[in-house]
């Protein structure tokens, strides 16, 4: 997992554009607890990497990732609830992107990355 958190800071920085600005604190505590606070933060980071590259369905994405469709249904409710996700098209076939909020906000996730990856070798050290 901690080598994906690279991964995903280096796909993050190679993204950053001149259009993104920084948070405000609401925006910032929002994005910190979705993807580092919660128990499926983590698994709403890989969602989220996935669609920085283009559009996905709940069923594209859960065969990537190789998870339940359920459960990748449930963070696409989560994501989309918080508007870190759009939707194009309705039903099974419906496309989710990333939301024109998030998109202004991406650096803030370099930052979660990093309270992810010290909250993750944190439990390692010490369980």
């Amino acid at each position: 997992m901690v080598d994906q958190l690279l991964e995903f800071k280096e796909i993050l920085r190679s993204r950053k554009t001149s259009e993104q600005r920084k948070p405000d604190k609401q925006t910032r505590k929002l994005l910190l607890y979705l993807f580092t606070s919660t128990r499926g933060g983590f698994t709403r980071l890989r969602i989220i990497i996935h669609l920085l590259e283009q559009p996905y369905n709940t069923h594209q994405l859960a065969t990537m990732l190789d998870l339940d469709y359920k459960a990748v249904q449930h963070h696409m409710k989560v994501l989309e609830k918080n508007n870190m996700v759009s939707k194009i098209g309705e039903k099974y076939g419906t496309l989710f992107c990333l939301s024109n909020f998030l998109e202004l906000n991406i650096s803030t996730l370099d930052e979660a990355i990093d309270k992810l990856d010290k909250k993750m070798n944190y439990e390692k050290i010490y369980m």
